[in-house]
């Protein structure tokens, strides 16, 4: 069994590949975890392509869906995207909030965070900050943001229940998120479940949908509403990399049990500083 950090250091090392990918090699990917399909597939990401603000080479295709057409975001708001890739949500995220607003990415991969800032550069989008760091612990002070949103990335960090959390603490009260997530509604096969590859490719990573769901209640968030929902299919030259004809045929019979998510959340107005469960009140 990995331990966290060697779970972190393995997604930051496919992720740092993946950063010198085009969008095609990483669409022919386990949601861009590497060459493991013999066709192009794009079986986790929507289409940006109706979207304001969408560049298409700050796409990589490592999404699941669009957080940031839900995301209800203003003229002159902060947002913070977390796991901001080569900076794709960031500018559609932009488009919205406009010159008077911000937006600041966030991604664990530092190779990511170089190529997201190359194509805010080449655009001149002064207001389009983007820092490393870790999303377990984000680099931003309390009560900053006004809308949070992710992109299949949370599906990746050991510790979702702690990201929660730091997600309610940067957004300012009053303050939403709106994120795009793999989850399970039943079990993956254990050879799945064990694939390094697979778990940097968003799906042996993801956790039970009412587990993800109840984590965003415990780390104090209101008025949640689930903006979407789809069935994820994993085509079978992918699972044949971890399977045999006979557990596919068996996987195939439970159903899909793989899903995207598009959560929305609100943390509350009048916010305390005591969280459910913390023992403070």
């Amino acid at each position: 069994m990995q331990t966290e950090e060697q779970i972190k250091e393995m997604v930051k090392q496919k992720y740092s590949e993946i950063a010198l990918q085009n969008r095609d090699t990483n669409a022919a990917s386990c949601c861009g975890a590497g060459g493991c399909s013999t066709e192009v597939y794009t079986i986790m990401s929507d289409d940006y392509k109706e979207l304001e603000g969408y560049h298409p080479d700050a796409d990589l295709g490592l999404g699941c869906g669009l957080p940031t057409q839900f995301a209800k975001i203003k003229k002159g708001d902060v947002v913070i995207d977390l796991g901001s890739g080569a900076g794709n949500d960031c500018f559609v995220a932009r488009h919205e909030t406009g010159e008077t607003g911000k937006v600041i990415g966030i991604d664990f991969t530092p190779a990511m965070v170089d190529k997201a800032r190359a194509n805010a550069e080449m655009r001149g989008f002064n207001n389009v900050e983007f820092r490393q760091g870790d999303i377990e612990k984000i680099p931003v002070t309390a009560n900053v943001a006004d809308v949070v949103v992710s992109n299949c990335v949370l599906n990746l960090v050991p510790n979702k229940l702690n990201v929660f959390k730091e997600i309610y603490r940067v957004l300012k009260p009053g303050g939403h998120f709106s994120i795009s997530d793999i989850v399970l509604t039943g079990s993956l096969p254990e050879k799945i479940k064990t694939a390094a590859e697979m778990y940097a490719g968003c799906v042996a990573s993801a956790i039970q949908k009412e587990v993800y769901l109840e984590f965003v209640t415990l780390a104090g968030f209101t008025n949640m509403i689930l903006q979407k929902e789809k069935p994820i299919i994993i085509p079978d030259d992918i699972l044949r990399n971890y399977l045999n004809e006979s557990e596919i045929e068996q996987y195939k019979k439970m159903g899909n049990v793989i899903y995207s998510i598009t959560v929305y959340a609100e943390k509350p107005a009048a916010a305390s500083g005591c969280l459910p469960g913390s023992g403070c009140c």
